[in-house]
C-alpha cells in the first residue's frame, strides 16, 4: 500500500512543484482568450462574433498541435530517469523537426479557408472580419509548433516555472497588441475584430522566440545540450513520436468539439438556453485548468520514475495525483455550489439566464469529480506511454455515450415527458465524463499492474 507513506508524500511534494506554474500557465493562456473576445467586443458586436467564430475554428488545429507536442514530456523524462541526458537533445529535436512539419502543413490551408467558411452561411461583414482573423492566425502556426515544442521540453525535464512567467507576460502583452491593432495606433490602422487575430500571431511568436531564448541560455537545461549538436531528421524517431502523440491529440478534439457541438444543438432552445450553458461551460472549463494540471505534472513524474526503472514509485505517483486531484475537486465542486450567485454575477444580469445558469452549475459541480479522475488517468497513462487505449476510450465515452445519452435526454422525449434541452445536455455530459473516468482508471490499474515492481532505491 502506497498511501500516506513518506514516498507518498515525496511524490505529492513533487507534483505540487510541478503542477502550480502549470495551472497558472493554463489559466493565463485561457485567460487569453477572454481578453480577445472582451476586447473585441467593445469595438463592436460583429467583431466580437467574427472572432468567437474564428476562433472555432483555429483552436482545433491549436490542440492537434499541443497534442502532439504532449508526446514529449514523457519521452524526455524518461531519458532523463536513466541519466541519459545525450538521448534527451535528440528526442526533443525529432519531435520539433515533427511539429515544425506539421505547422507547416496547416499554414497550407490557408487558401481553403474562404471554403470552410462557405459551410457556415453568414452575412458579408462577419465573414470578411472572421476570414482576416482566420488568415492571419494561420500564419503563426509553425511558431505556435515551435512554442509547444520548447515548451513541452522545459516541463518535460520539470522546469515548468518559465512555462509560467512567458505566459503571464504573453498575456499582457496580448493586451496592447489587441488594443493597438483592434482600435489603431498611430500610423497603424483599427483592424477591428481581425487585429485579434493579428495580435494572436505576433504574441505566439513572441511567445516561441522568449522560450527559445531560455531553452538556449539555462544553466539548468545546459547538460542536456538541445542546441549543441544538430542531429538529423530521423523519419522513424519522429513516426514513434507521432504514434504517441496522435492519440492525445486526437483525445483533446474529441473533447473540445463535443462541447463545440453541445453548443450548436442548443441553438433551438434559444439564446437564453445558450448563454446559460456557456456561464455554466465556460466556469467548468476554468475549474478544469486544476485538475488537467495535475495530470500533466503526473505524466512528467510516471514518465522520469520509470525511467528510473522505479516502477513502485511511478505508482505512488500516480496514487498521489488521484488523491490531490480528487482533494481539489471536493473544494472546487463546494465553491461551485456554495459561491453559484456571485459566480453567474460575473457574467450576466439576466434573470432569466442566471436561473438557468444556476442549475447547470449544479451539475458542473457533479461532473467535477469524473473530470479530475478521466484527466488525471489519462496522462497517467501518456506517462506510460499507454495513449492508444486512451484514444478509444475517449472517442466510446465521449461520442459513443455522452453526445448520444444528452441529444436523448436533451432534445427527444424518448425517456422524458419533454425533451431537458440544457439539463440533458449536461447530463449527458456527466455520463460521457464518468464513463471515461471508469474506463481510464481500469486501463490505468491494469497497467500499473503490469509494471515491473522492482524498486530502484
Amino acid at each position: 500500500m502506497t498511501l500516506f507513506t513518506p514516498r507518498f508524500a515525496l511524490e505529492s511534494k513533487r507534483l505540487i512543484q510541478l503542477t502550480w506554474p502549470l495551472l497558472i500557465a493554463q489559466i493565463t493562456q485561457m485567460l487569453m482568450g477572454v481578453v480577445d473576445t472582451v476586447m473585441a467586443g467593445q469595438y463592436n458586436a460583429l467583431d466580437m462574433a467574427a472572432v468567437a467564430l474564428g476562433f472555432s475554428i483555429t483552436i482545433p488545429l491549436m490542440c492537434f498541435l499541443q497534442g502532439i507536442a504532449l508526446a514529449l514530456p514523457p519521452i524526455i523524462s524518461r531519458y532523463q530517469g536513466k541519466g541519459a541526458s545525450g538521448q534527451v537533445a535528440f528526442a526533443a529535436q525529432q519531435a520539433g523537426y515533427l511539429l515544425l512539419l506539421i505547422g507547416a502543413l496547416i499554414v497550407c490551408l490557408y487558401p481553403l479557408v474562404p471554403t470552410i467558411l462557405n459551410w457556415f452561411p453568414m452575412e458579408s461583414g462577419l465573414y470578411t472580419i472572421t476570414l482576416d482573423y482566420v488568415h492571419y492566425v494561420l500564419i503563426s502556426m509553425p511558431a505556435f509548433a515551435l512554442y509547444q515544442w520548447l515548451r513541452n521540453y522545459c516541463e518535460g525535464l520539470g522546469n515548468t516555472k518559465p512555462t509560467m512567467i512567458i505566459t503571464v507576460i504573453g498575456l499582457g502583452f496580448n493586451v496592447i497588441a489587441n488594443y493597438v491593432f483592434i482600435y489603431g495606433v498611430g500610423p497603424i490602422p483599427a483592424f477591428g475584430g481581425a487585429g485579434c487575430g493579428i495580435a494572436t500571431a505576433i504574441v505566439i511568436t513572441v511567445m516561441f522566440f522568449s522560450t527559445l531564448v531560455y531553452t538556449s541560455k539555462s544553466r539548468r537545461l545546459s547538460v542536456y545540450g538541445l542546441f549543441n549538436t544538430l542531429h538529423l531528421p530521423d523519419f522513424k524517431m519522429m513516426l514513434r513520436t507521432f504514434r504517441l502523440g496522435f492519440p492525445v491529440a486526437m483525445t483533446l478534439l474529441f473533447e473540445v468539439t463535443l462541447f463545440a457541438v453541445v453548443a450548436l444543438l442548443l441553438a433551438p432552445f434559444g439564446a437564453t438556453t445558450v448563454a446559460a450553458h456557456q456561464v455554466a461551460l465556460n466556469f467548468s472549463s476554468l475549474m478544469f485548468m486544476f485538475p488537467l494540471s495535475m495530470g500533466m505534472a503526473v505524466s512528467i513524474r510516471v514518465g522520469y520514475r520509470v525511467g528510473q526503472k522505479n516502477y513502485r514509485q511511478a505508482t505512488t505517483a500516480v496514487h498521489s495525483a488521484l488523491v490531490i486531484g480528487l482533494l481539489v475537486a471536493i473544494g472546487t465542486a463546494s465553491f461551485t455550489l456554495l459561491a453559484k450567485d456571485f459566480i453567474i454575477g460575473l457574467y450576466t444580469n439576466d434573470p432569466a439566464v442566471s436561473s438557468l445558469a444556476s442549475a447547470l452549475l449544479i451539475y458542473a459541480a457533479m461532473f467535477q469529480f469524473s473530470d479530475a479522475i478521466q484527466v488525471i488517468s489519462a496522462n497517467a497513462l501518456r506517462g506510460y506511454k499507454d495513449t492508444t487505449a486512451m484514444f478509444i476510450i475517449s472517442f466510446c465515452a465521449y461520442w459513443g455515450v455522452g453526445l448520444p445519452t444528452g441529444v436523448i435526454l436533451g432534445r427527444t422525449d424518448w425517456l422524458t415527458a419533454a425533451p431537458m434541452a440544457a439539463a440533458g445536455f449536461w447530463i449527458g455530459i456527466i455520463a460521457g465524463l464518468s464513463c471515461a473516468a471508469i474506463l481510464l482508471g481500469a486501463r490505468l490499474y491494469y497497467v500499473v499492474k503490469h509494471q515491473p515492481q522492482r524498486r530502484v532505491a
